[in-house]
């Protein structure tokens, strides 16, 4: 999409080009005050990430409480973020907890996304004419292309816990921002951005084909928790660390 509008823009007049300019001035990420640029980082640090609390922004951007209170007011007035109560922990602590701020669905629109319109058009047009199946391939397809890159993850002979955090990176860098954390007895990759998203939510093939990916990467069952296109903050995929042959056969006689 992006390559799309560098060659619709090289063909624009200079008139068209200074009306591109002056539109471009009002959009989320072009912005030339530094509170806006502050404002602009404070968004990113959620959507990079995950959902946080005013104290943990303003602690990581070295903003002042006061400072991030102002910046999280205005993000919320634009409907980028939405704040949230915590979840409950078992541990009872004073006073009544923060407060978590999150990234909403507007303001994930308001950054870069790697798909294109006609992308959703297309899949939509080939589902209408009986193409399920095509939908289906290009889902696996893709999904295929994630498995090529991590080959080297996969035929390695490094831990569960190694190998995930391989994946991690390899997500991050396919524009993810992926990050890997403990969970019960296994690891949680967690996905704080997905550059599909929208895709992805008229069309959970997509999500379903990936996680079969994390599988093949891994060598060993995944179980996809959240996703981003289900309306969840963040896409999410436990991982045991160790999983025995009966459990596995458990798992497939579920699936079927």
């Amino acid at each position: 999409m992006i390559f799309d509008r560098v060659r619709r823009i090289s063909h624009r007049t200079p008139e068209a080009e200074l009306a591109l300019e002056d539109e471009l001035r009002n959009t989320y990420v072009v912005k030339k005050t530094e509170p806006d640029k502050t404002r602009d980082q404070v968004a990113r640090t959620i959507l990079e990430g995950g959902p946080a609390t005013a104290a943990a922004l303003a602690k990581k951007l070295a903003i002042t409480p006061a400072g991030i209170r102002r910046h999280l007011d205005s993000l919320i007035s634009e409907g980028v973020l939405t704040a949230k109560d915590p979840y409950q922990s078992n541990e009872r602590g004073r006073g009544r907890p923060s407060k978590v701020f999150v990234m909403t669905d507007t303001g994930r629109e308001k950054f870069e996304h790697s798909y294109d319109d006609l992308a959703v058009a297309a899949l939509k047009f080939m589902a209408s004419k009986n193409g399920e199946h095509l939908v289906n391939e290009f889902a696996t397809s893709r999904a295929d292309d994630l498995i090529r890159k991590g080959e080297h993850i996969k035929s390695s002979n490094k831990s569960i816990l190694e190998k995930t955090k391989a994946l991690s990176k390899l997500l991050t860098k396919e524009g993810y921002s992926a990050s890997t954390d403990k969970l019960g007895n296994g690891e949680e990759i967690c996905q704080h951005h997905c550059p599909i998203a929208h895709v992805a939510s008229e069309f959970p093939q997509l999500c379903e084909a990936e996680t079969k990916a994390f599988s093949e990467i891994l060598g060993t069952h995944v179980q996809r928790l959240a996703t981003i296109a289900h309306g969840d903050g963040v896409c999410t995929t436990f991982i045991p660390n160790n999983i025995s042959p009966h459990s596995t056969a458990r798992v497939k006689e579920g699936a079927r």
